[in-house]
């Protein structure tokens, strides 16, 4: 199976960023892909790349071609460049340490041109800018100053919320105390009228039970299997 390292075409209309991924050579462009290595947004000037230096390292090794665009990326991420020097140490005119350094060295030599390259584009926009309004934009703000601008109204805004979280908690707490008071006598009116209607209730019952021989008319009633007398 011929394994490729191409890019996979992600974002919307005029506004494209690429995944870098290894996938084999008979899928779609933006089809299934076997493993992702990074992301390449050519609209940001500089071009944004972020790469996984291992694993596409790992993978060249392995045998996977490149496309043109991917093997630009790779020589510019020093990914080639390290295989050239790994292919020394085989060949035993580098030891692997020597290899390492010279490859740790590149890498800084070429972060410290890039970040170069970010001030000088930012510093042309900003000309550009000044340019069309007119009016000199404002110095961008030292990291130390900003820092401690950002300390400060961090601390400022957290004692405003305690500020503002303490006399709310104190009404919390008071109408919670009302609400008890107020719920004690409400509690204690319907016991007292619970009891009330109990007391009353009793009466009426005490009032309507009728003990034998208390009342002559409910004693000489017939009773249940007596025959009838006719007084008559």
């Amino acid at each position: 199976m011929a394994v490729k390292m191409r890019l996979q075409r992600k974002g919307r209309k005029k506004r494209p960023f690429y995944h870098i991924v290894v996938a084999d050579a008979r899928a779609p462009r933006d089809g299934r892909f076997i493993e992702k290595l990074g992301i390449y947004n050519p609209m940001t000037s500089p071009a944004t790349i972020d790469l996984d230096r291992d694993k596409a390292f790992d993978w060249l090794q392995k045998g996977a071609q490149p496309t043109d665009t991917v093997r630009a990326i790779l020589r510019f991420k020093g990914i080639l460049y390290k295989k050239h020097l790994m292919r020394g140490v085989k060949k035993g005119a580098l030891t692997v340490e020597e290899a390492d350094a010279k490859y740790k060295e590149w890498i800084d030599e070429k972060e410290q041109k890039i970040a170069t390259r970010i001030e000088k584009n930012a510093a042309e926009r900003r000309a550009k800018l000044e340019a069309i309004a007119g009016v000199p934009a404002p110095p961008p703000p030292i990291p130390s100053v900003a820092a401690e601008v950002a300390a400060e109204e961090a601390a400022e805004a957290k004692e405003a919320e305690e500020v503002v979280a303490a006399p709310v908690e104190e009404a919390k707490e008071a109408v919670a105390e009302v609400k008890e008071e107020v719920a004690a006598p409400v509690e204690e009116a319907k016991v007292e009228e619970v009891a009330a209607n109990t007391e009353e209730v009793v009466e009426v019952v005490q009032e309507k039970v009728v003990v034998k021989g208390d009342d002559p008319e409910w004693d000489n009633l017939p009773k249940e299997g007596d025959a009838p007398t006719d007084k008559a």
